[in-house]
């Protein structure tokens, strides 16, 4: 099975990081207040970042990288995907 890292952008300009197998199914789920608890009381926008084909233990680690960066680093990630 095939693992996604994602960053969502949030209506409150925030940037939420996650896993999943299915980014469509997740992000709807995060849209009807099913997903993650982070989303209470904010909307997700859009997907802004997307890796592609990691293991679930590979995606967890990127992941967790990644939610230790700062808002900076994050926006130059993003920037980077986009600008591609």
């Amino acid at each position: 099975m095939k693992w996604q890292v994602y960053i969502i952008l949030c209506s409150d300009n925030t940037l939420y990081t996650g896993i999943t197998t299915d980014i469509e199914k997740r992000f709807h789920q995060h849209e009807t207040e099913k997903g993650a608890k982070y989303f209470r009381g904010r909307q997700p926008l859009k997907v802004v970042y997307l890796e592609k084909d990691h293991t679930r233990s590979s995606a967890a680690r990127r992941e967790s990288r990644i939610k230790a960066m700062n808002r900076t680093d994050k926006g130059l990630l993003v920037s980077q995907v986009n600008r591609a």
